[in-house]
């Protein structure tokens, strides 16, 4: 669940029409800071609002561009620049050993794990999963939308593949690996 509210303003920016691409940035900024609002408020550290903080910023940016030229030649490329943006949050994370997963990964495991190699190793490569699927992302969407097909359903296939193969993998990876752990402690 933590996975679809970290990118619950990149979906609502992806299901809003695109006529109306000022106002999807605009409702994921909404989201993005009401997202960090209540996560604060229960006690979330930015460590584990990375994602958000940096939604937050990429939607002020994408809603003042979108109101000011809602006919900017930015639209056209918006849903490749999105991906692009996760991209470079999530890198830049990696980039400076702060996985954007591991803050998520803190509020579900054991405080006394936080600090152990394979608990920031396993987040490590989850992170880079996430940030290669965003590069991927980001580039077919960038073709799709050079060859006149940002707004069709193969970019729509795109885009909910570059979130749902990350987020399989995320699931799958991490039982496999409690799984390893679980068959060493016996």
């Amino acid at each position: 669940m933590s996975y679809l509210r970290t990118f619950l303003p990149w979906i609502v920016f992806a299901v809003i029409p695109s006529g109306d691409w000022q106002w999807g940035a605009l409702a994921a900024l909404v989201v993005a800071v009401a997202i960090i609002v209540e996560q604060k408020r229960s006690g979330a550290g930015f460590d584990a609002l990375i994602i958000e903080t940096g939604s937050a910023a990429y939607f002020a940016a994408l809603a003042a561009i979108a109101f000011a030229d809602p006919h900017s030649g930015i639209h056209a490329y918006s849903a490749a620049l999105s991906s692009g943006v996760l991209a470079v949050i999530a890198g830049g994370s990696l980039a400076i050993g702060r996985p954007f997963t591991l803050g998520i990964a803190k509020r579900t495991t054991p405080r006394e794990l936080w600090e152990l190699k394979p608990f920031i190793r396993v987040n490590v490569v989850i992170t880079a999963v996430w940030t290669a699927a965003f590069v991927l992302t980001a580039l077919a969407l960038a073709y799709e939308a050079h060859t006149g097909h940002g707004h069709s359903t193969p970019a729509t296939l795109i885009q909910i593949a570059g979130f749902a193969v990350p987020m399989v993998f995320t699931v799958r990876y991490v039982a496999h690996v409690q799984a390893k752990a679980g068959r060493i402690a016996h």
